[in-house]
Protein backbone atom coordinates (compact mmCIF):
# COMPACT_ATOMS: atom_id res chain seq x y z
CA UNK A 1 0.00 0.00 0.00
CA UNK A 2 0.98 3.53 -0.27
CA UNK A 3 0.15 6.19 2.17
CA UNK A 4 0.64 9.87 1.49
CA UNK A 5 1.60 11.40 5.27
CA UNK A 6 1.03 15.07 5.58
CA UNK A 7 2.12 16.91 8.61
CA UNK A 8 2.98 20.07 10.80
CA UNK A 9 5.75 19.01 11.91
CA UNK A 10 8.29 15.86 12.03
CA UNK A 11 11.16 14.89 14.98
CA UNK A 12 13.94 15.45 14.72
CA UNK A 13 13.40 18.07 11.54
CA UNK A 14 10.85 20.16 13.36
CA UNK A 15 9.23 19.52 16.11
CA UNK A 16 7.28 21.44 18.73
CA UNK A 17 4.72 19.01 20.64
CA UNK A 18 3.50 15.35 20.39
CA UNK A 19 2.70 15.55 16.84
CA UNK A 20 6.23 15.53 15.60
CA UNK A 21 6.86 13.09 17.95
CA UNK A 22 4.04 10.46 16.28
CA UNK A 23 5.00 12.22 12.62
CA UNK A 24 8.48 10.93 13.10
CA UNK A 25 8.09 7.30 14.55
CA UNK A 26 4.82 5.86 13.19
CA UNK A 27 5.77 5.97 9.52
CA UNK A 28 9.03 3.96 10.06
CA UNK A 29 7.09 1.71 12.15
CA UNK A 30 4.61 1.50 9.30
CA UNK A 31 7.88 0.16 6.85
CA UNK A 32 7.93 -2.80 9.06
CA UNK A 33 4.88 -3.91 7.46
CA UNK A 34 5.56 -3.74 3.77
CA UNK A 35 3.91 0.07 3.99
CA UNK A 36 5.33 2.50 1.40
CA UNK A 37 4.51 5.70 3.39
CA UNK A 38 6.02 8.59 2.18
CA UNK A 39 6.24 11.93 4.74
CA UNK A 40 5.90 15.23 3.58
CA UNK A 41 6.22 18.44 5.69
CA UNK A 42 7.13 21.86 5.41
CA UNK A 43 10.94 23.22 5.05
CA UNK A 44 11.24 25.63 7.50
CA UNK A 45 13.67 28.07 7.75
CA UNK A 46 14.26 26.91 10.85
CA UNK A 47 15.33 23.48 9.39
CA UNK A 48 19.22 23.56 9.35
CA UNK A 49 20.10 22.50 5.49
CA UNK A 50 23.92 21.73 6.43
CA UNK A 51 22.96 19.23 9.17
CA UNK A 52 21.03 17.03 6.11
CA UNK A 53 21.63 15.93 2.36
CA UNK A 54 19.25 16.43 0.35
CA UNK A 55 18.46 15.73 -3.05
CA UNK A 56 15.84 18.21 -5.19
CA UNK A 57 13.37 15.14 -7.08
CA UNK A 58 10.73 17.97 -8.91
CA UNK A 59 9.52 21.50 -8.92
CA UNK A 60 5.90 22.13 -9.43
CA UNK A 61 3.39 24.80 -9.26
CA UNK A 62 0.12 25.31 -7.15
CA UNK A 63 -2.64 26.28 -9.02
CA UNK A 64 -5.73 29.15 -7.06
CA UNK A 65 -7.67 31.13 -8.46
CA UNK A 66 -5.74 34.02 -9.29
CA UNK A 67 -2.66 32.19 -10.67
CA UNK A 68 -0.25 29.94 -8.70
CA UNK A 69 2.94 29.54 -7.00
CA UNK A 70 5.90 27.49 -7.14
CA UNK A 71 7.14 24.96 -5.12
CA UNK A 72 10.53 22.58 -4.69
CA UNK A 73 10.11 19.23 -3.69
CA UNK A 74 13.31 17.87 -1.15
CA UNK A 75 13.84 14.40 -0.66
CA UNK A 76 15.99 13.36 2.71
CA UNK A 77 16.89 10.50 4.69
CA UNK A 78 15.82 10.47 8.34
CA UNK A 79 17.23 7.28 10.39
CA UNK A 80 17.49 5.32 6.62
CA UNK A 81 13.67 6.66 5.85
CA UNK A 82 12.64 8.73 2.92
CA UNK A 83 11.31 12.29 4.31
CA UNK A 84 9.74 14.77 1.53
CA UNK A 85 9.98 18.38 2.09
CA UNK A 86 8.56 21.17 0.09
CA UNK A 87 9.53 24.15 -0.22
CA UNK A 88 8.32 27.49 -1.53
CA UNK A 89 7.88 31.18 -0.79
CA UNK A 90 4.65 30.95 1.95
CA UNK A 91 6.70 28.43 3.91
CA UNK A 92 9.66 30.68 3.78
CA UNK A 93 7.53 33.84 5.08
CA UNK A 94 8.42 33.20 8.94
CA UNK A 95 11.34 31.33 10.52
CA UNK A 96 9.66 29.48 13.11
CA UNK A 97 7.15 26.11 12.83
CA UNK A 98 4.58 28.25 14.62
CA UNK A 99 3.66 31.92 14.02
CA UNK A 100 0.75 34.15 13.37
CA UNK A 101 -2.58 32.22 12.82
CA UNK A 102 -3.27 34.03 9.02
CA UNK A 103 0.01 33.75 8.04
CA UNK A 104 0.01 29.69 8.92
CA UNK A 105 -3.45 29.04 7.16
CA UNK A 106 -1.59 30.67 4.08
CA UNK A 107 1.73 28.55 4.75
CA UNK A 108 -0.05 25.07 5.39
CA UNK A 109 -2.95 25.49 2.65
CA UNK A 110 0.36 25.49 0.28
CA UNK A 111 1.82 22.75 1.68
CA UNK A 112 -1.09 20.45 1.58
CA UNK A 113 -1.96 21.15 -2.20
CA UNK A 114 1.93 20.96 -3.42
CA UNK A 115 1.81 17.70 -1.64
CA UNK A 116 -0.66 16.06 -3.79
CA UNK A 117 0.55 18.20 -6.61
CA UNK A 118 4.14 16.56 -6.06
CA UNK A 119 2.41 12.95 -5.68
CA UNK A 120 0.68 13.25 -8.77
CA UNK A 121 3.50 14.92 -10.70
CA UNK A 122 6.14 12.20 -9.22
CA UNK A 123 3.45 9.29 -10.76
CA UNK A 124 3.23 7.79 -7.50
CA UNK A 125 -0.65 7.28 -6.77
CA UNK A 126 -1.25 7.14 -3.16
CA UNK A 127 -3.77 4.38 -2.01
CA UNK A 128 -4.47 6.78 1.39
CA UNK A 129 -4.12 10.06 2.26
CA UNK A 130 -3.19 10.67 5.94
CA UNK A 131 -3.66 13.53 7.11
CA UNK A 132 -2.70 15.71 10.51
CA UNK A 133 -4.90 17.99 12.17
CA UNK A 134 -5.83 21.06 10.60
CA UNK A 135 -2.53 22.20 9.04
CA UNK A 136 -3.33 19.32 5.93
CA UNK A 137 -6.99 19.36 6.55
CA UNK A 138 -7.42 21.57 3.17
CA UNK A 139 -5.95 18.39 1.46
CA UNK A 140 -8.29 16.02 2.57
CA UNK A 141 -10.87 18.71 1.68
CA UNK A 142 -9.39 19.19 -2.10
CA UNK A 143 -9.40 15.43 -2.08
CA UNK A 144 -12.99 15.10 -1.78
CA UNK A 145 -14.23 17.71 -4.47
CA UNK A 146 -11.55 16.54 -7.06
CA UNK A 147 -11.06 12.76 -7.02
CA UNK A 148 -14.30 11.77 -8.69
CA UNK A 149 -13.53 13.78 -11.90
CA UNK A 150 -9.58 13.05 -12.05
CA UNK A 151 -8.55 9.37 -12.15
CA UNK A 152 -5.70 10.13 -11.01
CA UNK A 153 -6.77 10.48 -7.14
CA UNK A 154 -10.20 7.84 -7.98
CA UNK A 155 -9.38 5.64 -5.91
CA UNK A 156 -7.45 7.28 -3.05
CA UNK A 157 -9.19 6.98 0.27
CA UNK A 158 -8.85 9.67 2.98
CA UNK A 159 -7.84 9.52 6.86
CA UNK A 160 -7.62 12.73 9.06
CA UNK A 161 -5.71 11.96 12.66
CA UNK A 162 -7.00 14.14 15.43
CA UNK A 163 -3.96 15.09 17.87
CA UNK A 164 -6.05 17.90 19.73
CA UNK A 165 -9.60 18.86 18.63
CA UNK A 166 -9.89 22.78 20.11
CA UNK A 167 -7.24 23.53 17.64
CA UNK A 168 -9.03 24.08 14.96
CA UNK A 169 -7.21 26.56 12.15
CA UNK A 170 -9.45 29.57 13.42
CA UNK A 171 -8.38 32.69 11.24
CA UNK A 172 -7.26 30.95 8.02
CA UNK A 173 -10.12 31.57 6.29
CA UNK A 174 -8.74 34.40 4.09
CA UNK A 175 -6.06 31.20 2.83
CA UNK A 176 -8.99 28.84 2.43
CA UNK A 177 -10.65 31.44 -0.01
CA UNK A 178 -6.85 32.40 -1.65
CA UNK A 179 -6.25 28.57 -2.79
CA UNK A 180 -10.06 28.34 -4.41
CA UNK A 181 -11.17 26.21 -0.75
CA UNK A 182 -14.26 27.18 -0.36
CA UNK A 183 -16.74 26.20 2.58
CA UNK A 184 -18.49 23.36 3.37
CA UNK A 185 -22.10 23.02 3.17
CA UNK A 186 -23.25 20.64 5.78
CA UNK A 187 -25.65 21.01 8.48
CA UNK A 188 -24.13 18.94 10.99
CA UNK A 189 -21.22 21.74 11.93
CA UNK A 190 -22.38 24.90 12.90
CA UNK A 191 -22.58 28.13 10.92
CA UNK A 192 -18.88 29.00 12.43
CA UNK A 193 -17.04 26.11 11.82
CA UNK A 194 -18.08 25.67 8.07
CA UNK A 195 -15.07 27.83 6.67
CA UNK A 196 -12.70 26.46 9.61
CA UNK A 197 -10.00 24.27 8.26
CA UNK A 198 -10.46 21.11 10.53
CA UNK A 199 -13.95 20.88 10.79
CA UNK A 200 -14.25 21.18 6.95
CA UNK A 201 -11.78 17.63 7.11
CA UNK A 202 -14.01 16.22 9.48
CA UNK A 203 -17.12 16.74 7.31
CA UNK A 204 -15.34 15.56 4.10
CA UNK A 205 -12.31 12.42 5.30
CA UNK A 206 -13.58 9.20 4.18
CA UNK A 207 -12.28 8.11 7.78
CA UNK A 208 -11.65 10.31 11.26
CA UNK A 209 -9.09 8.64 13.76
CA UNK A 210 -7.40 10.35 17.14
CA UNK A 211 -4.59 9.07 19.41
CA UNK A 212 -6.23 7.05 21.74
CA UNK A 213 -9.86 5.03 21.77
CA UNK A 214 -11.15 6.93 24.98
CA UNK A 215 -10.20 10.61 23.30
CA UNK A 216 -12.45 8.74 20.24
CA UNK A 217 -15.19 8.54 22.50
CA UNK A 218 -15.00 11.73 24.33
CA UNK A 219 -15.22 13.81 21.47
CA UNK A 220 -18.42 12.94 20.53
CA UNK A 221 -19.64 14.37 23.78
CA UNK A 222 -20.63 18.01 24.39
CA UNK A 223 -17.95 18.43 26.92
CA UNK A 224 -14.94 17.29 24.38
CA UNK A 225 -16.69 18.18 21.31
CA UNK A 226 -16.15 22.10 21.21
CA UNK A 227 -19.59 22.60 18.83
CA UNK A 228 -18.24 19.48 16.10
CA UNK A 229 -20.03 16.64 18.42
CA UNK A 230 -22.73 16.32 16.24
CA UNK A 231 -21.00 15.92 13.22
CA UNK A 232 -18.29 13.30 14.72
CA UNK A 233 -21.39 11.18 16.19
CA UNK A 234 -23.37 11.04 12.86
CA UNK A 235 -20.24 9.94 11.98
CA UNK A 236 -19.48 7.34 14.40
CA UNK A 237 -18.97 4.52 12.68
CA UNK A 238 -15.95 6.25 10.74
CA UNK A 239 -14.49 7.26 13.99
CA UNK A 240 -11.56 5.34 15.44
CA UNK A 241 -9.04 5.36 18.58
CA UNK A 242 -5.41 4.36 18.36
CA UNK A 243 -3.06 4.93 20.97
CA UNK A 244 0.05 6.47 20.27
CA UNK A 245 3.16 4.61 20.60
CA UNK A 246 6.31 5.21 22.23
CA UNK A 247 10.35 5.01 20.90
CA UNK A 248 11.02 2.57 23.10
CA UNK A 249 14.98 3.23 22.12
CA UNK A 250 14.82 6.64 22.76
CA UNK A 251 13.26 5.75 25.88
CA UNK A 252 15.22 3.05 27.49
CA UNK A 253 16.29 2.67 31.36
CA UNK A 254 18.74 0.09 30.73
CA UNK A 255 20.72 2.47 28.04
CA UNK A 256 19.80 6.10 28.78
CA UNK A 257 22.99 8.01 28.49
CA UNK A 258 21.28 11.03 30.97
CA UNK A 259 21.28 8.63 33.74
CA UNK A 260 23.87 8.41 36.60
CA UNK A 261 23.34 4.67 36.42
CA UNK A 262 21.66 2.10 33.90
CA UNK A 263 18.35 -0.36 35.83
CA UNK A 264 15.60 -2.68 34.49
CA UNK A 265 12.72 -4.30 35.32
CA UNK A 266 14.33 -6.92 37.73
CA UNK A 267 16.58 -4.65 39.69
CA UNK A 268 15.41 -1.55 40.67
CA UNK A 269 17.63 -0.37 43.24
CA UNK A 270 20.31 1.67 41.04
CA UNK A 271 17.13 4.26 40.44
CA UNK A 272 17.89 5.56 43.78
CA UNK A 273 21.61 6.96 42.21
CA UNK A 274 19.19 9.15 39.99
CA UNK A 275 17.21 10.09 42.21
CA UNK A 276 19.82 10.93 45.00
CA UNK A 277 21.76 12.71 42.77
CA UNK A 278 18.78 15.00 41.31
CA UNK A 279 17.63 15.91 45.23
CA UNK A 280 21.46 16.49 46.54
CA UNK A 281 21.53 19.32 43.43
CA UNK A 282 18.17 20.53 43.83
CA UNK A 283 19.08 20.99 47.75
CA UNK A 284 16.46 19.06 48.84
CA UNK A 285 16.62 16.14 51.44
CA UNK A 286 17.80 12.63 50.30
CA UNK A 287 15.65 10.39 52.66
CA UNK A 288 14.50 7.34 50.87
CA UNK A 289 11.55 7.09 53.07
CA UNK A 290 9.84 10.16 52.09
CA UNK A 291 8.26 9.65 48.43
CA UNK A 292 9.27 11.61 45.58
CA UNK A 293 6.59 13.00 43.40
CA UNK A 294 6.83 14.93 40.21
CA UNK A 295 5.22 17.02 36.94
CA UNK A 296 6.94 16.91 33.79
CA UNK A 297 4.58 19.08 31.60
CA UNK A 298 3.61 21.83 29.47
CA UNK A 299 2.61 24.40 32.40
CA UNK A 300 -1.56 25.34 30.96
CA UNK A 301 -4.18 24.94 32.35
CA UNK A 302 -5.38 21.91 30.43
CA UNK A 303 -2.88 20.22 32.69
CA UNK A 304 -4.07 20.69 35.38
CA UNK A 305 -1.15 22.16 37.73
CA UNK A 306 -3.31 24.09 39.68
CA UNK A 307 -5.07 21.26 40.82
CA UNK A 308 -1.86 19.34 41.67
CA UNK A 309 -0.55 22.40 43.84
CA UNK A 310 -3.96 22.49 45.85
CA UNK A 311 -4.15 18.80 46.48
CA UNK A 312 -0.37 19.10 47.76
CA UNK A 313 -1.17 21.88 49.73
CA UNK A 314 -4.45 19.78 51.47
CA UNK A 315 -1.70 16.89 51.96
CA UNK A 316 1.19 18.69 53.91
CA UNK A 317 0.78 16.73 57.30
CA UNK A 318 1.86 13.79 54.72
CA UNK A 319 5.43 13.29 54.11
CA UNK A 320 5.98 14.12 50.47
CA UNK A 321 8.91 16.09 48.36
CA UNK A 322 8.12 17.41 44.93
CA UNK A 323 9.68 18.35 41.65
CA UNK A 324 7.98 20.17 38.67
CA UNK A 325 9.91 20.50 35.70
CA UNK A 326 8.19 22.39 32.67
CA UNK A 327 7.11 25.90 30.82
CA UNK A 328 3.69 28.34 29.61
CA UNK A 329 1.00 30.05 31.17
CA UNK A 330 3.29 33.20 33.28
CA UNK A 331 0.22 32.83 35.71
CA UNK A 332 0.76 29.27 36.36
CA UNK A 333 4.50 29.65 36.04
CA UNK A 334 4.07 32.14 38.95
CA UNK A 335 1.49 29.44 40.54
CA UNK A 336 4.25 26.98 40.65
CA UNK A 337 7.35 29.16 41.79
CA UNK A 338 4.99 30.59 44.55
CA UNK A 339 4.16 26.88 46.06
CA UNK A 340 8.15 26.78 45.85
CA UNK A 341 8.49 29.39 48.21
CA UNK A 342 5.78 28.32 50.49
CA UNK A 343 7.74 25.14 50.88
CA UNK A 344 11.27 25.49 50.05
CA UNK A 345 12.01 22.40 51.99
CA UNK A 346 9.72 19.79 50.19
CA UNK A 347 9.38 21.39 46.51
CA UNK A 348 11.22 22.94 43.32
CA UNK A 349 9.45 23.94 40.78
CA UNK A 350 12.11 24.20 37.47
CA UNK A 351 10.81 26.55 34.49
CA UNK A 352 12.41 25.84 32.12
CA UNK A 353 12.51 22.45 29.13
CA UNK A 354 15.44 20.04 30.34
CA UNK A 355 15.50 16.88 28.44
CA UNK A 356 18.36 15.57 30.65
CA UNK A 357 16.80 16.60 33.99
CA UNK A 358 13.48 15.25 33.07
CA UNK A 359 15.30 11.45 31.80
CA UNK A 360 16.24 11.72 35.78
CA UNK A 361 13.26 12.56 37.15
CA UNK A 362 11.27 9.67 34.88
CA UNK A 363 14.31 7.33 36.65
CA UNK A 364 13.89 8.98 40.31
CA UNK A 365 10.82 10.04 41.44
CA UNK A 366 8.31 7.22 42.56
CA UNK A 367 4.90 9.58 41.32
CA UNK A 368 4.34 11.26 38.55
CA UNK A 369 1.17 13.45 38.53
CA UNK A 370 -1.06 13.78 35.72
CA UNK A 371 -3.54 15.40 36.65
CA UNK A 372 -5.13 16.74 33.25
CA UNK A 373 -8.45 18.14 32.13
CA UNK A 374 -8.03 16.30 29.13
CA UNK A 375 -5.73 14.32 27.44
CA UNK A 376 -5.96 12.97 23.49
CA UNK A 377 -3.16 10.56 24.63
CA UNK A 378 0.01 11.58 26.63
CA UNK A 379 3.34 10.50 26.74
CA UNK A 380 4.06 11.12 30.06
CA UNK A 381 2.74 8.23 31.60
CA UNK A 382 4.24 5.77 29.21
CA UNK A 383 7.36 6.84 29.93
CA UNK A 384 6.90 7.23 33.47
CA UNK A 385 6.02 3.70 33.90
CA UNK A 386 8.74 2.72 31.47
CA UNK A 387 11.06 4.33 33.50
CA UNK A 388 9.53 2.49 36.97
CA UNK A 389 7.24 5.77 38.33
CA UNK A 390 4.57 5.37 39.07
CA UNK A 391 1.69 7.78 37.31
CA UNK A 392 -1.39 9.29 39.16
CA UNK A 393 -3.32 10.31 36.49
CA UNK A 394 -7.10 11.86 35.54
CA UNK A 395 -9.51 9.29 34.57
CA UNK A 396 -9.75 10.87 30.40
CA UNK A 397 -8.59 10.44 27.24
CA UNK A 398 -5.62 8.15 26.57
CA UNK A 399 -4.47 8.33 30.21
CA UNK A 400 -7.16 5.75 31.41
CA UNK A 401 -6.19 4.08 28.08
CA UNK A 402 -2.83 3.37 29.26
CA UNK A 403 -2.81 3.19 32.90
CA UNK A 404 -4.95 0.47 35.08
CA UNK A 405 -6.42 1.93 38.79
CA UNK A 406 -4.86 -0.49 41.19
CA UNK A 407 -7.48 0.55 44.34
CA UNK A 408 -10.09 -1.17 41.73
CA UNK A 409 -7.96 -3.91 40.11
CA UNK A 410 -5.10 -5.72 42.14
CA UNK A 411 -2.85 -5.95 38.72
CA UNK A 412 -3.04 -1.99 38.41
CA UNK A 413 0.04 -0.62 37.15
CA UNK A 414 -1.09 3.12 38.81
CA UNK A 415 -3.62 5.27 40.28
CA UNK A 416 -6.65 6.39 38.09
CA UNK A 417 -8.80 9.46 39.84
CA UNK A 418 -12.25 10.85 38.41
CA UNK A 419 -13.96 13.36 38.58
CA UNK A 420 -11.17 15.55 37.87
CA UNK A 421 -10.89 17.77 40.38
CA UNK A 422 -8.83 18.90 43.55
CA UNK A 423 -10.24 16.46 46.40
CA UNK A 424 -10.51 13.38 44.36
CA UNK A 425 -6.81 14.07 43.12
CA UNK A 426 -6.05 14.85 47.07
CA UNK A 427 -7.70 11.46 47.88
CA UNK A 428 -6.01 9.48 45.01
CA UNK A 429 -2.67 10.88 46.02
CA UNK A 430 -3.23 10.08 49.78
CA UNK A 431 -4.54 6.52 48.77
CA UNK A 432 -0.78 6.49 46.40
CA UNK A 433 1.35 7.32 49.39
CA UNK A 434 -0.01 4.92 51.63
CA UNK A 435 0.66 2.39 49.41
CA UNK A 436 4.45 3.23 48.84
CA UNK A 437 4.92 2.62 52.35
CA UNK A 438 4.27 -1.22 51.18
CA UNK A 439 7.70 -1.87 49.44
CA UNK A 440 6.46 -5.35 47.86
CA UNK A 441 2.96 -4.02 46.36
CA UNK A 442 5.00 -1.00 45.35
CA UNK A 443 7.75 -2.73 43.20
CA UNK A 444 4.55 -4.88 42.11
CA UNK A 445 3.37 -1.76 40.72
CA UNK A 446 6.62 -0.60 39.66
CA UNK A 447 7.10 -3.76 37.67
CA UNK A 448 3.65 -4.68 35.94
CA UNK A 449 3.94 -0.81 34.22
CA UNK A 450 7.59 -1.12 32.86
CA UNK A 451 6.23 -4.39 31.48
CA UNK A 452 3.81 -3.07 29.16
CA UNK A 453 4.29 -3.16 25.30
CA UNK A 454 3.75 0.90 24.09
CA UNK A 455 5.75 0.27 21.10
CA UNK A 456 5.20 2.01 17.89
CA UNK A 457 4.62 -1.93 16.58
CA UNK A 458 0.87 -1.87 18.27
CA UNK A 459 -0.15 1.14 16.78
CA UNK A 460 1.20 0.53 13.40
CA UNK A 461 -0.39 -2.62 12.99
CA UNK A 462 -4.02 -0.73 13.81
CA UNK A 463 -3.03 1.66 11.31
CA UNK A 464 -2.42 -1.04 8.63
CA UNK A 465 -5.51 -2.29 9.31
CA UNK A 466 -7.65 0.81 9.18
CA UNK A 467 -5.79 1.47 5.77
CA UNK A 468 -6.83 -1.55 4.48
CA UNK A 469 -10.27 -0.82 5.29
CA UNK A 470 -10.57 2.59 4.09
CA UNK A 471 -8.72 1.54 0.55
CA UNK A 472 -11.21 -1.80 0.25
CA UNK A 473 -14.06 0.75 0.96
CA UNK A 474 -12.73 3.45 -1.57
CA UNK A 475 -12.07 1.03 -4.55
CA UNK A 476 -15.56 -0.54 -4.74
CA UNK A 477 -17.27 2.95 -5.15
Amino acid sequence: MKILFLAAESAPLAKVGGLGDVAGDLPRALQNFGIDVRPFIPFYRSINRSDIELDLVDDIFVDYPLGSEKALIYRTLINGSKTYLIDGEPIGAVNGIYSDPQVDAHRFTFFSLAALQAAKSMGWKPDILHAHDWHTSSAVVWLNRNRDSDPFWKNTASLLTVHNLPYMGAGGEDALDYYGIEAVDDERLPGWARHMALPMGLATADWINTVSPGYAQEIQTPEFGHGLEVLITDRKDYVRGILNGLDIRRWDPTTDKALPKHFKRDDLNPRQEARFAMLEALGLDTNPKVPLLAMITRLDHQKGVDLAIQSLVNLTKEDWQFILLGTGDPNLEAMAKGFESDYPDRARSIIRYDDHLARNIYAGADMMLIPSRYEPCGLTQMISMRYGCVPVVAATGGLKDTVTDYVSNPQGTGFVFSPINSDELTQTIRNALTMYRDKRRWRGLQRRGMNIDFSWQQSARKYTELYQQAHSERSQK
